[in-house]
């Protein structure tokens, strides 16, 4: 085993000095290689040690370079050294982090991390927090919160009953809500036709003056952070209003929530804080590994009761809080292990320069293809730039070109109407160098491409 573990770090450590001088995108050819992990289960073991050889010669070759600086599809970050670190020690002690008496450094390590998280992000101290996935996970989990709560004011017990027969309820989201917000309402017996919606502004932001009047029986979604532009609603006055009428507030924060540790963007998040429940994912702009996230529930009894597994006999409480009881998984891996490394590792001041910094280079992108006389779509707000290279089908071949040169990878997507390529800069691992690098190549290739189409034409 000890030879075996090694073995591991050497490759992993090999992996991760090439990074940088590799293809963003794999190549085709080793994207195909691929098939050779396959075939019929062999019949008799297989040495370890061949085994990670096997795994590692063919599958390194086919990996995205994500944990790279260049990389900047989705909304992804690399995984700081720290969290890459305790990731390992944690694999090594294979922690069951359901109940503290499984796992007592796994269920100590989520209430530190429970806490610094908390206060970083400006949310209320005495909140609920279930450690899930993803934002997906915890966009379910606080939407089940919030189902509870609002038909146990109906007096209707919706753990006991289930949703037959259920009083309704409305659910009210913005324009540009997350695809995964409408997955965990549909997941949950809500629907998705019997939403309704808000109207947005240019940048995405719920518009206050278009929002229905608000009672105690409405579940209202708001987001901070907009997928595409970085945009946040307008918290301050929309949550105002909300707690006047008593309706419950979700927030799907899933990068955007990380704004509050900076002075510089605390304020696009003012008044998120006055929501009940919040998503957050930590494998984005906290830079752990995958997968990570965050439910937070402002008052915990709401996420217990949603998430209730009732009562059996083998399963011994402790005295304290039980991590089962505030996600609907129980037995799941210790995520909090490494959310605890990145944290101490970063410290407050870190963090916010990590947050800082990525939000300057996004900036620093914008003004590049701004000059070279490309078209920024979206108020560079946050860490998101939305780019148009011309008419949709430039832009398409400009993006393909991109991924296709393998400097840097961004991806695609359709802005109100617009053909976009969409810049996320997420990563502790990105440079300035990188920046300028990679924006040399979008220039370049973008330039190669118009030249092509005036011949064509």
């Amino acid at each position: 085993m000890k030879e075996l573990l090694a073995e591991a770090a050497v490759r992993a450590a090999k992996y991760l000095d090439q990074i940088d001088d590799r293809p963003v995108a794999p190549r085709a050819e080793s994207v195909a290689r691929l098939e050779a992990l396959g075939g019929p289960l062999p019949q008799i073991p297989s040495d370890p040690a061949q085994v990670l050889a096997l795994l590692d010669d063919i599958g390194s070759p086919a990996t995205v370079a994500t944990t790279g600086g260049r990389y900047f599809g989705f909304v992804i970050g690399g995984t700081l050294p720290a969290a890459l670190a305790a990731n390992w020690l944690a694999g090594a002690w294979d922690q069951n982090a359901a109940m503290q008496v499984m796992s007592p450094v796994a269920a100590k390590l989520e209430e530190i991390v429970q806490d610094w998280m908390l206060d970083v992000l400006g949310l209320p101290p005495t909140s609920g927090v279930g450690f899930v996935t993803g934002t997906t996970m915890a966009n379910f989990s606080g939407l089940a919160a919030a189902r509870s709560a609002l038909l146990q004011r109906s007096g209707w017990n919706v753990e006991e009953e289930g949703t037959f027969g259920a009083p309704p309820f409305r659910v009210i989201v913005g324009q540009e809500v997350h695809v995964s917000v409408l997955r965990a309402l549909t997941i949950l017996g809500l629907g998705r036709s019997r939403v309704l919606t808000v109207p947005a502004d240019g940048q995405g932001r719920m518009r206050p003056d278009a929002l229905p009047p608000l009672n105690s029986n409405t579940l209202l979604c708001l987001q901070a952070g907009n997928v595409n532009t970085g945009a946040f609603d307008p918290a301050k006055e929309i949550c105002a209003r909300a707690r006047e009428a008593g309706a419950w507030v979700h927030v799907d924060g899933a990068f955007g929530a990380w704004a509050a540790v900076s002075p510089l963007y605390a304020p696009l998040s003012d008044g998120f804080e006055d929501a009940d429940s919040w998503a957050i994912d930590c494998h984005k702009w906290l830079n752990v590994p995958y997968d990570s996230g965050m439910v937070v529930v402002r008052e915990p009894e709401h996420l217990r009761r949603a998430l209730s597994w009732g009562s059996a006999a083998y399963l011994t409480q402790g005295s304290g809080r039980e991590p089962w009881q505030f996600t609907p998984d129980a037995s799941r891996r210790a995520r909090g292990i490494e959310l605890w490394a990145a944290l101490r590792s970063l410290g407050r001041d870190g963090l916010r320069e990590l947050i800082e910094r990525n939000c300057r280079q996004a900036r620093t992108f914008a003004e590049r293809l701004r000059s070279a006389g490309y078209t920024i779509l979206n108020e560079v707000v946050l860490n998101q730039v939305l780019v148009s290279f011309g008419s949709p089908e430039e832009t398409q071949r400009v993006i393909a070109g991109i991924q296709a040169d393998g400097t840097c990878w961004c991806g695609g997507t359709v802005w109100q109407g617009h053909t976009a390529m969409r810049i996320s800069v997420s990563s502790w691992a990105t440079t300035n160098e990188d920046v300028e690098r990679s924006a040399a190549a979008m220039i370049r290739i973008a330039k190669s491409i118009k030249k092509q189409t005036e011949f064509d034409s």
